[in-house]
């Protein structure tokens, strides 16, 4: 394939963009080569400006289950931008969103939109603070929770030790009350509780892992981590912003029948736009400004040609057949690749339609064993398979998704071109 015109877009992106990328792990540093750039998508497939297609599995990280250009989004999307793109004022469809998000996840009962998943995390855990009047916050290596200063940390010397600053211009100070506890590990869990429970307002996590490469829990974890927030009084938070209405219609805590203080949702709720929501309890909620004294504000919250795409993803997703197709997909994937990746270190953790490819002979836990994976084999593979005509993230570290659109043709092609290309 060749890709001049994505070269020449790029060395002119360079000199108005930091780092020619808008998001940086666009900018191709963890794999070889620079940048592709998209011109458009379709179903399963996307084209790059120099007119190359690839089947992808990226699915702009995770939000379109219905592939590219889904025609029922679009024709909603069109008819909603006829009236006005935005109006800072209320609409019915923000509502109409809010009572398909609050019917489908039992454990929200109140539902604040806002424009992106950082927003969403951040205002959790400012709601959190306030309702419980405590300060500190848990979190686990490896989930992502988005860019605010109080998440970018990672864990002291000792899991019994506050955090250290991840990112520069984050100052101590901000990340005082944030400590980082290992990723399925239930044990440091309880001690931490045991030195710290009456300080801890809320525990933050990814139900199941999306940004170091799809993680499940363990058993009894996620049981764990209730039993121990509700003990001492402590806000859960699930930040099902890569997982919800993904691997389910109700996301992880329908699968698992654990229902977290809070959710934090994206992605799919906005059909492909920009969206970030939290909610929760009726009593948690409501201390949320104007009606309490926990303050949240946006211009763009709610914006109703985002929610009208929400509406028409929802809308589809709902009867479950969806899912039973992707179900039978990702099915497909992996046993195909049980099959024909014998005598390879290759592990593709699933749920649903969000799966990984780690080059381990061990299944992957959490954090340090994603490091102690051949990471430096992915450099190479994410190449061999842009040219075969597949795009993956740009990252060892995130999850590949497929979509409604993919059809069983699609998975087979990839999987046997991703086990040549390994083997080779």
């Amino acid at each position: 394939m060749r890709h001049t015109q994505s070269k020449e877009i790029f060395n002119i992106s360079r000199t108005y963009i930091p780092g020619g990328v808008n998001s940086p792990v666009r900018a191709f540093n963890s794999v070889d080569g620079d940048p592709i750039v998209i011109k458009s998508g379709h179903g399963s497939v996307i084209t790059d400006v120099d007119g190359n297609d690839y089947i992808d599995f990226v699915g702009s990280w995770g939000p379109l289950i219905l592939g590219h250009a889904n025609p029922e989004v679009i024709k909603n999307v069109h008819k909603t931008a006829e009236y006005g793109l935005t109006f800072g004022a209320s609409t019915d469809l923000e509502v109409r969103l809010a009572e398909m998000v609050v019917d489908a996840i039992p454990s929200i009962e109140m539902v604040r939109f806002v424009n992106s998943g950082t927003e969403a995390t951040m205002s959790a855990i400012r709601l959190s603070r306030a309702y419980t009047g405590r300060d500190i916050i848990i979190k686990f290596e490896g989930c992502y929770h988005g860019h605010g200063d109080l998440f970018l940390s990672k864990a002291g010397s000792g899991v019994a030790n506050l955090d250290e600053s991840s990112s520069a211009g984050v100052p101590n100070s901000v990340i005082s009350h944030t400590i980082t506890l290992p990723y399925n590990d239930a044990e440091s869990l309880k001690n931490i509780f045991l030195s710290h429970g009456g300080q801890i307002a809320a525990v933050i996590i990814e139900p199941i892992a999306g940004n170091m490469g799809v993680i499940l829990p363990e058993e009894g974890f996620l049981e764990t981590l209730r039993n121990v927030t509700d003990k001492y009084g402590v806000l859960l938070i699930f930040d099902e912003i890569i997982t919800g209405f993904r691997v389910d219609y109700g996301g992880v805590q329908r699968i698992y029948n654990i229902d977290p203080d809070l959710t934090c949702l994206g992605k799919i709720i906005g059909g492909g736009l920009p969206v970030g929501a939290f909610g929760g309890r009726t009593e948690i909620m409501k201390n949320m400004a104007p009606e309490g004294t926990v303050y949240q504000a946006g211009t763009l919250s709610g914006n109703p040609v985002v929610m009208s795409a929400g509406i028409a993803t929802l809308n589809l997703l709902k009867n479950g057949t969806v899912y039973e197709y992707l179900e039978k997909l990702g099915n497909h994937l992996q046993t195909l690749f049980h099959k024909l990746s014998n005598g390879m270190n290759l592990q593709v953790p699933r749920c649903g339609s969000m799966f990984s490819l780690f080059f381990s002979s061990q299944t992957v836990h959490n954090w340090n064993d994603v490091l102690a994976s051949q990471l430096p084999y992915y450099k190479k593979f994410h190449r061999l398979m842009l040219d075969q005509g597949y795009y993956l993230p740009p990252s060892p570290y995130e999850s590949l998704f497929i979509s409604s659109t993919h059809t069983k043709e699609d998975i087979t092609g990839f999987v046997h071109a991703a086990c040549d290309v390994i083997r080779s």
